[in-house]
């Protein structure tokens, strides 16, 4: 089938995806049809299954649908190297990293403080219920 044409249900079928899935997608302008039979029969090239397999692999990757929406066209527009797409998908996972790295450490440092209010807390409570502190 690659190459031919193919109506939304095959569409769906090959990429594992369902079809609102690919409407959501065309009206993101995440992939488009080739042309319409009659009123209501979109048709889509193999591009358009392309296409899907790379979302699905940039959402893998961890990638905001925005993120998809920034990088996509880039992937197809150099179709030999793809180097412009990955190079953006680079700079997008190292500032995932970097603001996981920024929350981890809010993180630790929240856990910090709670042990010292805990251990502060166990010192108030031992003290209120020691027999001399009555």
């Amino acid at each position: 089938m690659p190459g031919a044409a193919m109506k939304i249900g095959e569409l769906a079928k090959r990429a594992g995806v369902s079809h609102r899935t690919i409407h959501y997608y065309e009206s993101r302008g995440l992939i488009s049809p080739m042309q319409r039979e009659g009123a209501s029969h979109r048709m889509y090239e193999e591009e358009a299954f392309q296409r899907l397999e790379k979302i699905s692999a940039l959402k893998h990757l961890g990638l905001s649908l925005e993120e998809i929406e920034e990088v996509l066209d880039l992937y197809f527009e150099d179709t030999q190297s793809h180097l412009a797409g990955k190079k953006r998908v680079i700079e997008i996972l190292k500032a995932q990293l970097a603001k996981t790295d920024a929350q981890i450490d809010e993180l630790a440092q929240f856990r910090s403080d709670l042990i010292r209010n805990i251990r502060h807390m166990e010192r108030l409570y031992e003290d209120a219920h020691s027999p001399h502190s009555a």
